[in-house]
C-alpha cells in the first residue's frame, strides 16, 4: 500500500480505550465524587483554629493536631490534588479540569494559611520539651516528621509572615503553569513527512523524529520544532526569569544564603556534592568529546555533526517492535534479580490499568509516575511500539512506581513520600537491569552494538546532559543573586557557552541550538535535575552490587526501596551500599563510559 500520503492522526482524549488508560477511582470515583471531596476539605479547615496554643502542652494535644491537619486533612488533600493533576495530564487544554483545578489550588492555598502557624508553634516549644515529646510513644509516627521539620528552625518566619507566603502558594506557580500551557498546547509545530505519512509534529513526536535514519527528516523536525520556540522566546525568557526570581525571593526571606542552598537544605544534600558532580563531569569531558567525534564518523558526516544528530542510532539492525505488553514482559524478565514480589506486582500494574499508555490530543508529553499514599503508583506514558527507548522509559517509571508501592506499605503517611534524590536511583537502577538482560541475552553483534550504543546515549543525557543542565541553573540563579537581570540574550549566551564546551569542536550549531535552555520543564523546579545525573551514578554502582551478588545485596536495596522518607537520602543510598558523599561513584560511572565506548569500538569493529 502506498503510504506516502497517509496521516498518522494523534486521537482525541475521548478516542483511547478505557483499558489503555489508567483507573483513577481508587483516588475518587469520578469528577462529582472528587467534587464531594474538595467541598469536605474546605468544610474542615476552620478546625484548624482549634488546635492553636495547645502544641506545647503534651504529647497527646500535640498527637491530636498532627493528626487533623497531617493525617486527615493532609490525607484528603494529597488524594485531591493527585487526582486532578492526573486528570488534567490526560488533555492540558480541557477547560473544565483547568477550573477544577484552580479550584483546588485555592482551597489548597487556604488550608496552607490556615494551618501556617503550626511550623512556628512547634518549633516555638522548649528544646527539652520537644526532646520528651519524641521519646513518647504516641508521636511515633511523627518522629521522623517532627525531627525534619525542627531543621528548619533557622527558617521559619513569624506566625504572620508564615500565613502572608502561604497564600503566595498558588501565585508563584503561574511561570510553570504558562509555560506547560504554551508549550503542550498552544504551540503549534506543523507537520513532518516521512516514508509512513505525515506526522505530526508534537513534544512528544519530536523525540521520535530525532532518532529517524533519515537525515533531512531529523533535520525537517528540528528547524520546525525549534523555530517555533524562536517565534515565543521573549514570552518563554521572561517566564524562566519569573520563575528564578521567585525563586531568589523565598530564599532571601527565609534566610538561605542562596536559592540552591535552599533547594537542598531538605535533602540535607551538602552543596560540594552538586559543585563535585559538576567538576568530575567536567574532569570527563575530553571522553564525550572523542565520542562525538566517533559519532560523526560513524554517521559518515565527519565534520558535520549537527544537533539534530546526536540521538539517531549508530548501528543498523531491524526495527526492533514491542507492543505493550511485549515490552511489559521485557521489563519483567529483566527484573527478576528484585524477586518474585517485585516482579508479579509490577506486572500485575503494568498489565492492569496503573498506566495512562499512548498519546492523546493534548495530553502531557513525555512520561512520569505519580505515585500517592492512596491509590495506585500512577504512570503516564506516550508509549510508541517503534521507540526501543520507551521500553526503557516503561521500565524507569516502573522503578518509581516499585519504589512508590513499597514505600507505602512500610511507613506512615506522614514520612512515606521519598526525596527525588533517591527516586532517580529506582527509576535507573530499572533501567540498567535492563540493558544488562538485553545485551546478554542477544547473539547479534549488530543488537549488542545497538544497545551498548543506547547505554551511552543514556549516560550522556543522564549525567553529562543533566549536569550542563545543572550548571546552567547554578549559572542563571547566581546572575540574579548579583543583580544581573535575565534576558532572552543573557540566558541564550549562557547557554550557548555550556553547549560549546559539552559538546566540543566535533559539534556545528545552529542559530537556534541555545534556545534548547528555554524549553526544559525541569528548571521550572530548581535545582532538580542534578538529581538525575547523581541518581544514575548510585543505580549503575547498586545494579552491579545487586546482579554480582545474592540474597544479602537483594534484600539492601529492598530495604532501600522500603525505606520511604524516613531517612534521608545520603543516609539511606549508604545503607544500600553506595556513599554519594564522595566523588567515587561519579568517577566510577564515567570510567563505565569509557568502557562502553571501548565495547562499542569493538562490537562495530571500529
Amino acid at each position: 500500500m502506498n503510504t506516502e500520503n497517509k496521516n498518522i492522526d494523534i486521537p482525541e482524549r475521548k478516542d483511547i480505550a478505557i483499558e489503555d488508560s489508567w483507573d483513577l477511582s481508587d483516588l475518587f470515583t469520578d469528577d462529582a465524587a472528587w467534587e464531594k471531596g474538595l467541598a469536605d476539605l474546605e468544610s474542615g479547615i476552620p478546625k484548624i483554629a482549634d488546635f492553636k496554643g495547645t502544641l506545647g502542652k503534651s504529647a497527646e494535644k500535640i498527637t491530636a493536631a498532627l493528626d487533623y491537619v497531617v493525617m486527615e486533612l493532609g490525607l484528603l488533600e494529597e488524594r485531591l490534588g493527585y487526582y486532578v493533576m492526573l486528570r488534567q495530564s490526560e488533555n492540558l487544554g480541557d477547560s473544565q479540569i483547568q477550573g477544577h483545578h484552580g479550584r483546588y489550588m485555592s482551597i489548597a492555598t487556604k488550608l496552607a494559611a490556615a494551618a501556617s502557624w503550626m511550623d512556628p508553634e512547634i518549633q516555638s516549644i522548649d528544646n527539652k520539651v520537644m526532646k520528651d515529646y519524641l521519646e513518647d510513644d504516641l508521636l511515633t509516627a511523627y518522629r521522623t516528621y517532627l525531627s525534619k521539620l525542627l531543621r528548619f528552625k533557622p527558617h521559619v518566619l513569624s506566625e504572620k509572615e508564615e500565613s502572608l507566603l502561604a497564600r503566595q502558594i498558588e501565585s508563584t506557580q503561574v511561570p510553570s503553569k504558562a509555560f506547560s500551557a504554551l508549550t503542550n498546547v498552544d504551540m503549534e509545530f506543523g507537520s513532518v513527512k516521512t516514508a509512513e505519512g505525515e506526522v505530526t509534529l508534537t513534544q512528544s513526536t519530536y523525540a521520535s523524529l530525532l532518532l529517524n535514519k533519515d537525515r533531512s527528516i531529523r533535520e525537517e523536525a528540528f528547524g520546525k520544532f525549534y523555530g517555533n520556540f524562536e517565534k515565543h522566546k521573549n514570552i518563554l525568557a521572561e517566564l524562566y526569569a519569573g520563575s528564578v526570581l521567585r525563586d531568589k525571593y523565598m530564599a532571601e526571606v527565609r534566610g538561605y544564603p542562596s536559592a540552591r542552598a535552599k533547594a537542598l537544605f531538605p535533602d540535607k544534600v551538602p552543596e560540594d556534592i552538586y559543585d563535585n558532580l559538576v567538576s568530575s563531569v567536567r574532569r570527563n569531558l575530553p571522553a564525550l568529546h572523542d565520542y562525538y567525534k566517533l559519532r560523526s564518523e560513524r554517521l559518515g558526516i565527519s565534520g558535520d555533526l549537527r544537533h539534530w544528530d546526536v540521538y539517531a542510532s549508530l548501528v543498523d539492525v531491524a526495527d526492533v517492535r514491542h507492543t505493550w505488553d511485549e515490552a511489559v514482559e521485557v521489563v519483567c524478565d529483566a527484573l527478576e534479580p528484585l524477586g518474585g514480589e517485585y516482579v508479579d506486582t509490577l506486572r500485575a500494574g503494568l498489565s492492569g490499568r496503573w498506566a495512562d499508555k499512548y498519546e492523546n490530543k493534548g495530553k502531557r508529553s513525555g512520561a512520569f509516575s505519580a505515585g500517592s499514599f492512596t491509590g495506585e503508583p500512577y504512570i503516564l506514558m506516550n508509549f510508541k511500539e517503534d521507540v526501543l527507548r520507551d521500553v526503557f522509559t516503561l521500565a524507569h517509571e516502573g522503578g518509581h512506581s516499585m519504589h512508590s508501592w513499597y514505600s507505602v506499605r512500610n511507613n506512615p503517611f506522614s514520612h512515606y513520600n521519598y526525596t527525588i534524590f533517591e527516586a532517580e536511583v529506582a527509576s535507573t537502577f530499572n533501567e540498567q537491569l535492563l540493558a544488562d538482560k538485553l545485551i546478554k541475552g542477544s547473539s547479534d553483534n549488530a543488537v549488542k552494538a545497538y544497545l551498548v550504543g543506547k547505554q551511552i546515549d543514556d549516560v550522556i543525557a543522564t549525567i553529562y546532559r543533566q549536569t550542563m543542565f545543572a550548571e546552567f541553573e547554578r549559572d542563571t540563579h547566581a546572575m540574579v543573586e548579583a543583580g544581573e537581570p535575565l534576558t532572552v540574550d543573557s540566558l541564550r549566551d549562557s547557554y550557548r557557552k555550556l553547549i560549546v564546551e559539552y559538546f566540543g569542536e566535533a559539534m556545528n550549531f545552529e542559530e537556534v541550538s541555545d534556545l534548547e535552555g528555554l524549553r526544559i520543564p525541569h528548571f521550572y523546579r530548581a535545582f532538580y535535575v542534578y538529581k538525575y545525573a547523581t541518581g544514575l551514578s548510585a543505580a549503575m554502582a547498586l545494579s552491579t552490587r545487586v546482579l554480582e551478588g545474592g540474597k544479602s545485596e537483594q534484600d539492601d536495596y529492598l530495604n532501600f526501596l522500603k525505606s520511604g522518607g524516613s531517612r534521608y537520602p545520603i543516609e539511606s543510598l549508604k545503607l544500600a551500599g553506595v556513599d554519594m558523599s564522595r566523588p567515587e561513584p561519579v568517577d566510577s560511572a564515567l570510567a563505565r563510559f569509557g568502557a562502553l565506548v571501548g565495547e562499542f569500538r569493538r562490537l562495530t569493529g571500529g
